[in-house]
């Protein structure tokens, strides 16, 4: 009986906003006709398992601004190369979990 009980108060929990991550928040705002409640939880665990804080809020910013994505990507800095191996592989997890 615990079960079902802590099951749909998880499920409450994870579609919080308040507790949402910046991917999540950023995928749950965007205009995006395929993003759903329950793809942009997905794809914001699959953010919480392959990039740090700071990463998730950079990558977010992509979701508004796809620009400055290709600027990341064509950057010799070695921090935004960091950064965008990092989102590359936050991609394939998202796409494995949530595709």
């Amino acid at each position: 009986m615990k079960t079902p009980i802590l099951a749909a108060l998880l499920s409450l929990l994870m579609a919080s906003p308040v507790l949402a991550n910046p991917i999540e928040r950023a995928c749950n705002q965007s205009d995006r006709r395929a993003a759903s409640a329950r793809l942009c939880s997905c794809v914001g665990m699959a953010a919480e398992i392959t990039l740090s804080n700071s990463e998730q809020r950079q990558a977010a910013r992509f979701f508004r601004d796809p620009d400055q994505a290709q600027n990341v990507r064509m950057s010799d800095r070695r921090s935004d190369e960091r950064l965008w191996e990092n989102y590359r592989r936050f991609g394939e997890t998202a796409e494995e979990m949530c595709g």
